[in-house]
């Protein structure tokens, strides 16, 4: 084992329910630079990169967040489409 591995900064993986890790994004974010982040973040390998699949948990998680609560109460209607018949 390495001094490094030893002394570096832990892995994590990314969990946009964690508000620290949305604002290390954040902080990621407006600076450009993940120098005050205490965790390396896991990149899967399905992802390309680690921003693109941060954003990409971060978009699922607001819009579940924000729609799946009010997806039981929707109902789909459905109105008969009407072609060339006139009443």
């Amino acid at each position: 084992m390495s001094v490094l591995e030893l002394s570096g900064r832990p892995f994590v993986v990314f969990d946009p329910a964690n508000s620290d890790h949305r604002e290390f994004y954040y902080e990621f974010f407006k600076k450009s630079t993940w120098g005050k982040c205490p965790y390396r973040f896991v990149v899967p390998e399905d992802h390309g990169n680690l921003v693109t699949m941060i954003q990409r948990s971060l978009v699922k998680y607001y819009v579940e967040k924000e729609f799946m609560p009010r997806r039981s109460s929707i109902s789909p209607t459905i109105v008969p489409a009407r072609f060339g018949v006139e009443s």
